[in-house]
């Protein structure tokens, strides 16, 4: 909204389209409402000095009326001070924005999410839920961030893992533990082979997993095989014979190899063994071909587990030999998720009945709704380690920060109920907005434009409950200081179209960390 008219402005007026600036507001007040290292970057592009070309922008923005004041600090970063003007004027934006409100234009980007992914051979578990929940908030953001967004789950449902399932299941290995183990053990014919039982009994996972996805609140757009739809439909077999045509592949010990050191692996990977079994590689790189070349997704994101994260060097390293086979412009981004510890009194819980040694996603969801394990698993960045609180998750205060943004926007929904039609007033004077708690609120709410660009950009999806958290917060303050419904009608109407903006603000992010907004507690 505001951040995006600076940099439309500074765009414009620098000529520096594509410069890569930033326009952010500043953690510190006294640096103003917004600052932009544009002169910064242009300088060094330009070789001129930073602070010569801060001080000539300067000039020119000093007739802008959104602007009370343009400032210099340091070696060229440009201060803005916006105008009580500027700041009403978002009051009136959100509200015709209405539901589009946080929509960027539209990019012609096509994107891909793959998240989840659990191998179908045991439950989804605690580590399932911060990739699941977190996967499918960062597609909705990208989905209102203007992109064409498809959400993913890739079924391992094929080679040693599910023979070694059906083995179990036989009684001829002890590799899988737990009370599912037992339940399919009744659903299965042990009598056929290992790798025919551990396929049967990876289709009955399946649907279990579909059911935890469900009380998720998940709906992916495609389930993706890698029996059916790589090994059985040949796929893989022309991928690897792509790579021999380009002299990416090579045999050794009557293997076949991928040449992954030339693209900065720290050893080459096989591909196939030299009892012609094919390795989970093979099978990504023919998984990887069809989101990028087949399908022509111009971003795959991938989103794994933390125990993952030595995979990432030889995928990038296939993903350039098919690039190079295929001919290409799709990328590849892969996000890595960290571990994530249940907690009650401070101490890790072990509360699992069915699985032994882990939580899974069901025992969660039997004792926190799924608004609330959703609201936790995406307040923290992918890169930390994470302690859910089930104390705090299961309580009904505002301590707890899915009550209290809902408790807002309830609060919120209740004042328009109750002032009836004077919330629908069109002729509003905003200009009565002036009260600090009133500008603290608009200022937040002025932000959720930026917070989907930059998330958009950078994937740190915690940015969202955070920022929702913070409207909740100023919302709650102007609440205490400024009476809403008062004797000054003029006033009333003022504040009533800016409890109706929060409001807006606070369904349009509701959607998109996908959880529900009541009116009601």
């Amino acid at each position: 909204m505001l951040a995006q008219q600076i940099r439309t402005l500074l765009t414009k007026l620098a000529e520096a389209e594509d410069a890569g600036f930033s326009v952010e507001r500043p953690k510190q007040p006294e640096h103003g409402d917004y600052a932009s290292n544009v002169a910064m970057v242009l300088g060094k592009k330009r070789g001129v000095n930073p602070r010569s070309l801060a001080e000539q922008l300067q000039e020119k923005l000093s007739t802008e009326e959104m602007f009370n004041a343009v400032e210099v600090a340091g070696p060229g970063f440009l201060n803005f001070r916006l105008s009580p003007a500027a700041w009403q004027g978002v009051v009136a934006e959100i509200l015709g924005a209405d539901k589009d409100l946080g929509r960027l234009p539209e990019t012609g980007r096509k994107v891909q999410v793959e998240f989840i992914s659990a191998n179908p051979t045991g439950p989804l578990t605690l580590g399932n839920g911060r990739g699941g929940y977190g996967g499918d908030v960062l597609a909705n953001v990208l989905a209102r961030a203007g992109h064409t967004v498809s959400r993913e789950y890739y079924l391992n449902d094929a080679g040693f893992q599910v023979e070694q399932l059906g083995a179990t299941l036989k009684g001829e290995e002890d590799a899988y533990k737990g009370e599912y183990v037992a339940e399919l053990k009744t659903k299965v014919d042990a009598s056929k082979t290992a790798a025919e039982v551990g396929t049967a009994a990876a289709e009955l996972m399946t649907e279990e997993i579909r059911k935890t996805i469900g009380r998720m609140g998940i709906r992916f757009d495609s389930w993706f095989s890698e029996r059916k739809e790589l090994h059985d439909s040949g796929e893989t077999a022309r991928v690897l014979g792509d790579l021999e045509k380009i002299d990416a592949t090579y045999e050794k010990d009557g293997a076949l190899w991928l040449k992954t050191t030339h693209h900065d692996d720290d050893k080459d990977r096989v591909l196939r063994k030299s009892d012609g079994a094919l390795t989970y590689f093979a099978a990504d790189l023919a998984y990887h071909y069809h989101k990028l070349a087949k399908r022509q997704f111009d971003l795959a994101i991938d989103i794994w587990g933390a125990d993952h994260h030595g995979y990432i060097k030889r995928l990038e390293a296939g993903a350039e030999f098919l690039r190079q086979a295929e001919h290409f412009e799709g990328k590849l981004q892969i996000v890595i998720t960290q571990l994530v510890r249940l907690t009650r009194e401070g101490q890790e819980v072990k509360m699992s009945k069915r699985a032994g040694t882990y939580v899974t996603l069901d025992e969660l969801l039997d004792e926190v709704p799924s608004d609330v394990a959703r609201f936790f698993f995406v307040m923290r960045g992918w890169d930390t380690h994470m302690d859910f609180d089930l104390d705090l998750a299961k309580e009904q205060s505002q301590k707890n920060p899915v009550y209290y943004l809902k408790y807002a926007y309830a609060r919120v929904a209740g004042i328009l109920r109750q002032a009836g039609r004077g919330a629908k007033k069109k002729d509003a004077e905003l200009d009565r907005l002036v009260e600090p708690a009133e500008f603290a609120l608009i200022q937040e709410l002025a932000g959720f434009p930026e917070v989907i660009r930059q998330t958009a950009e950078d994937y740190q999806i915690q940015r969202v409950p955070h920022y929702a958290l913070g409207v909740a917060d100023a919302f709650h303050k102007f609440y205490e200081q400024c009476r809403v419904v008062s004797d000054d009608k003029e006033l009333t109407a003022a504040r009533l179209k800016l409890v109706e903006a929060t409001k807006l603000t606070l369904e349009q992010v509701g959607e998109t960390l996908g959880i529900e907004m009541p009116e009601k507690l």
